[in-house]
């Protein structure tokens, strides 16, 4: 019973966030702080699937504010 549009934005979201879970997050400094890679490719398909911007996203998975 849902439309197919919104079924493709549901997959689109699922997609996302499954790709979230196979990003590479390296820790430094005994956990204080934090890096991702600008060249991994689950960030790349994160971002072009849900239209954000991929140095923006890079940032902010490693900030608290």
């Amino acid at each position: 019973g849902v439309k197919e549009s919104h079924q493709m934005t549901i997959f689109r979201i699922i997609a996302a966030i499954l790709h979230l879970g196979n990003l590479k997050i390296q820790g430094e400094r005994d956990g204080e702080v934090c890096s991702v890679s600008s060249e991994d490719e689950h960030l790349s398909s994160f971002c072009s699937l849900l239209g954000v911007e991929h140095s923006q996203m890079q940032h902010w998975l490693c900030h608290r504010k």
